[in-house]
């Protein structure tokens, strides 16, 4: 049984259509304030929550399955990310300036490059460091490495180094013997399958070796981290799942999965919902709700494919 043959289509939609109700209500949560823009390496903390709307923004437009409202929600989140949160870009440009060999700008930007937003100053920063040894000897994880490989390629700009040996060096690109509750190794494999396919985009770009590596041990993996109600790592697993040429995971999954929601719309990470000030809320479950929306558009997506709808 797959998960999409499985998952009633209004599930699917709805879990979706609740988490990004919530993060267009609380979109000012996403704003850098003085202090972090006068922080140097510490804003990167605060740039990366900005990048993850930025990137399930991305695919809730370029998807296009949820109807009309959520398309135009999507897209006026993404312009108001790019015209009020970065400044139309001279946030990142400035990051590029102080820190030049800090990814981060470039992997932000391509996400607005796709989407023919531009800042000249930008591209000129990035083009001086791209140019150097350092560059390519910058030391990082290699599903990191593949995160700044693929944000290239969106760009057009040649590779700092070859994709093929990035993904041969990932935890997943070697297959070894596979893990059941290790929740680095866990990020670290759903981060490569999202670089390896463009965040969903093109899953015929994964690996038949990885496809088939997949198919064999994810249902076990979700399996255990459903069991710890993990919701932030399942709803990647099941954007995992929805790349896969056959998806492998059953709809009972998904009815968990959107069980755990909160009546607002937001996902905890694990367990139940956080209380507290709701600032610090935010920041625990912005981006676990980010990714129920980017789950829910894929499988809603794979879905329509399908039939199933």
């Amino acid at each position: 049984m797959t998960m999409t043959a499985s998952a009633p289509p209004a599930v699917l939609h709805t879990v979706g259509d609740r988490a990004l109700t919530w993060l267009d209500a609380h979109r000012d949560y996403f704003r850098l304030t003085e202090t972090d823009l006068a922080r140097g390496d510490a804003l990167v903390e605060r740039l990366k929550p900005i990048g993850e709307l930025a990137i399930n923004m991305r695919m809730l437009f370029r998807e296009g399955v949820a109807g009309s409202r959520q398309r135009a929600r999507a897209g006026s989140l993404l312009d108001f990310a790019w015209r009020e949160l970065l400044d139309g870009g001279n946030v990142l440009a400035t990051h590029q300036r102080n820190e030049p060999f800090s990814p981060v700008s470039l992997e932000i930007y391509a996400v607005f490059h796709e989407l023919d937003y531009r800042h000249p100053g930008l591209e000129a920063a990035l083009e001086v460091p791209r140019r150097s040894a350092t560059w390519r000897a910058l030391e990082m994880p290699q599903s990191r490495r593949l995160g700044v490989l693929n944000a290239e390629r969106r760009m057009g700009l040649s590779p700092s180094s070859d994709f093929s040996e990035a993904i041969a060096a990932t935890w997943l690109g070697q297959r070894p013997e596979p893990w059941t509750v290790d929740l680095h190794i866990a990020y670290d494999i759903t981060h490569t399958v999202f670089h390896i396919t463009n965040w969903g985009e093109q899953p015929e770009h994964l690996p038949d070796q990885l496809a088939a590596y997949l198919e064999l041990y994810l249902p076990a993996w979700a399996q255990d981290w459903a069991e710890l109600e993990h919701w932030d790592l399942l709803g990647e697993l099941l954007i995992v799942d929805a790349c896969l040429p056959r998806p492998t995971l059953d709809g009972q999954l998904w009815e968990r999965y959107a069980a755990a929601q909160s009546g607002t719309g937001a996902m905890p990470v694990c367990g139940r919902m956080p209380e507290g000030d709701p600032s610090d809320v935010f920041d625990i479950v912005h981006h676990p709700t980010l990714v129920s929306a980017f789950a829910s558009a894929m499988a809603t997506s794979r879905s329509l494919s399908a039939g199933g709808v």
